[in-house]
């Protein structure tokens, strides 16, 4: 941490656990209601403090209440782990993100994702790959998928977010260091940073915990297993250990030279599109957070379609990129963080029915904007 950053957190008063609790209160409780949400946890960082709540029910069905050891399937904000493994692997000289993807799956030879960089895949700047993988692709025929795929435009030119671009950047990072994917996010994420309570496949005598998921239509559901997943959005956990992995991504202080260095890499700016800058998994913004930037970043016109880059010369750290932010949904979950490195504040929020990206926004901005006025602008 910069001496700059610690003298910002030394400056930043403790809220008292009550007063944090009431102001999460006011936003959470309504939230619920608006949104048939049948349970909430939310975790802050603040002041040096950690604050955990948890609201509402794990399972309509059993009426079992969301506490401390409930499960929530976080989505795409697997993404930033993924990210993180991938910077580890890196740093030890496992992996080199420049490598193209023929060169560590010969059967893309000749193709033009062959010649994109793990980094371009990860990135989403692998020319247009789609959202998800159309019907039919499986571990069996992948590589057909992929070597037959014809982009949209220049690779390395235009974003456009997609689970097969940034789970093919896992799934060949991992084949470059010798290991399963899984595997090594648990030997090199999630042990070093004691995530006692995080898992891509939850045990059995976890299972009791693990939070059933609703649809928009409030039918129950899990995330099904699928192609990259685990590389994609498969990540399980609880609010504190979201919250641990959220609060060693602002200040790794303490922690290995490879694995301080990823989480830093994680967050920092690979290219700028629009207002945000993309992460390893995680996106960027300014700061302060202004509400209408962060929201920009989860509007379906800027996600769902192709945004041309801005390919900065150096890595952009700073103040333009000091709001960290990730949303991440599964059929039955909805997930959000934000957080400030230079100010050691941090949010997030889980829950177990889908609901929309602009809402799990605009209730971390509330929250942070009451507890924290400094973190926002409008």
């Amino acid at each position: 941490m910069t001496l700059t950053a610690a003298m910002t957190l030394a400056a930043l008063p403790a809220r008292s656990a009550d007063t944090v609790r009431s102001t999460v209160d006011a936003v959470v409780k309504p939230l619920m209601a608006g949104h048939g949400l049948p349970g909430v946890s939310v975790a802050i960082l603040h002041g040096g403090e950690r604050h955990v709540f948890h609201y509402g029910v794990a399972s309509r069905k059993t009426g079992a209440p969301v506490d401390d050891e409930t499960l929530f399937e976080i989505g795409s904000l697997s993404k930033p782990f993924t990210g993180t493994l991938l910077a580890r692997l890196e740093a030890e000289g496992a992996v080199d993100l420049s490598a193209s993807a023929q060169s560590l799956l010969p059967e893309l030879a000749g193709s033009p994702i062959g010649g994109a960089s793990l980094l371009q895949l990860h990135t989403y700047v692998a020319g247009g790959l789609p959202l998800q993988f159309p019907d039919g692709v499986d571990k069996t025929n992948f590589a057909e998928f992929y070597r037959r795929f014809e982009p949209t435009g220049e690779i390395g030119a235009a974003r456009l977010y997609s689970n097969p671009s940034i789970g093919l950047s896992g799934y060949l990072a991992a084949a470059s260091a010798g290991q399963p994917f899984a595997t090594l996010l648990a030997d090199k994420v999630f042990a070093p940073l004691k995530l006692a309570d995080t898992f891509l496949k939850v045990p059995e005598d976890r299972m009791a915990d693990y939070a059933q998921g609703y649809t928009r239509d409030d039918a129950p559901v899990r995330v099904n297993p699928g192609l990259f997943d685990q590389e994609a959005y498969g990540v399980k956990t609880t609010a504190s250990d979201l919250l641990r992995f959220v609060e060693a991504s602002e200040n790794p202080e303490g922690l290995t030279e490879d694995l301080k260095a990823a989480l830093v890499a994680a967050r920092t700016g690979i290219y700028r599109v629009d207002r945000m800058h993309q992460g390893l998994g995680w996106e960027l913004y300014g700061a302060p957070a202004r509400r209408g930037d962060l929201l920009q970043g989860a509007d379906p016109a800027f996600v769902l379609k192709s945004n041309a880059v801005e390919r900065p010369g150096a890595p952009v750290t700073g103040a333009a990129v000091g709001t960290v932010s990730k949303t991440g949904s599964t059929g039955g979950f909805g997930a959000y963080a934000l957080f400030q490195p230079a100010r050691g504040t941090a949010i997030v929020i889980l829950a177990n029915r889908f609901w929309s990206n602009p809402a799990r926004i605009e209730a971390a901005h509330a929250i942070l904007s009451r507890i924290d006025p400094g973190f926002v602008a409008e």
